[in-house]
């Protein structure tokens, strides 16, 4: 997304810092926003109400950057992307900078800054069990996901008995996957799904073994991650039908940024 509406150097007088001083005495503070959204509406219409009111966005941005306090200015800047992303539907990534003229580090300087970027992201998940009640441990993680405040729920596929992978003797499955939107990075959400987990009660005993929940990042985005801890998109997802079936019911044109296809054609070639 290439449309953006830039606020520069906004001035707040505001109590973040680590120090007493900082706490209790103030201090200014400037902050310069790019507010990504899809303005082509505003632009043909030229109505106010298809675009963000910058106006409002300075006015909201002062209130809650006076009120909501934090020793670090890189804690303050994401709390101000995500207040933002939260508060603005039409709003898609937000850049904020926030300077910090008066550091106290006993220096000449102009500015101590802190740049960031938070958007909003369409991710899919894939979840199974096949231990205990099924439907209700995958029940439990849709329903955890959504209240998330960071997440939201837009759609989730038919649920679907599956037979398991792997040489254990185990029950079948129950699979479905969900199309989420969230501001979390990809470490952040994998570590909120792992709590998930562990919250239904899921032990990593046997890999590949039986399990009361299973959540996995199939795809975030187009992004690309090969870490020790994450691999997206997963690494197994362009072989198992058991989570291709269920993908392509809700999203069939989700595209694989590695294999280069659409996930329908996935599961075609696995047929």
């Amino acid at each position: 997304m290439s449309d953006y509406i830039e606020i520069d150097n906004l001035i707040v007088f505001a109590n973040h810092g680590v120090f007493s001083e900082e706490k209790t005495m103030g201090q200014r503070f400037m902050i310069s926003l790019k507010l990504y959204a899809d303005i082509c509406v505003a632009a043909t219409t030229d109505e106010i109400s298809h675009s963000i009111n910058y106006g409002e966005v300075c006015e909201f941005v002062t209130d809650f950057t006076k009120t909501h306090r934090a020793k670090l200015i890189e804690k303050a800047a994401q709390d101000i992307a995500y207040a933002l992303l939260d508060k603005y539907e039409l709003l898609k990534k937000v850049e904020v900078q926030l300077k910090k003229p008066w550091a106290p580090i006993g220096l000449p300087l102009d500015n101590v800054l802190v740049n960031i970027a938070r958007s909003k992201n369409i991710v899919y998940i894939g979840l199974g069990s096949n231990m205990g009640d099924k439907k209700a441990y995958l029940d439990f993680a849709i329903d955890e996901i959504n209240k998330h405040p960071r997440c939201k729920v837009l759609s989730v596929s038919d649920y679907i008995l599956t037979k398991p992978v792997g040489d254990v003797v185990q029950d079948d499955f129950l699979n479905a996957c969900a199309k989420i939107e969230t501001v979390l990075p990809p470490d952040a959400l994998l570590a909120m799904l792992n709590r998930i987990e562990e919250q239904a009660g899921r032990e990593r005993i046997v890999h590949w073994g039986p399990r009361t929940l299973d959540l996995d990042i199939l795809l975030y985005g187009d992004e690309v991650i090969d870490s020790e801890k994450l691999t997206i998109p997963h690494k197994e997802m362009a072989k198992r039908a058991f989570v291709l079936k269920p993908l392509t019911q809700i999203a069939p044109y989700a595209y694989h940024p590695v294999k280069r296809k659409y996930v329908c054609e996935l599961l075609e070639e696995l047929q």
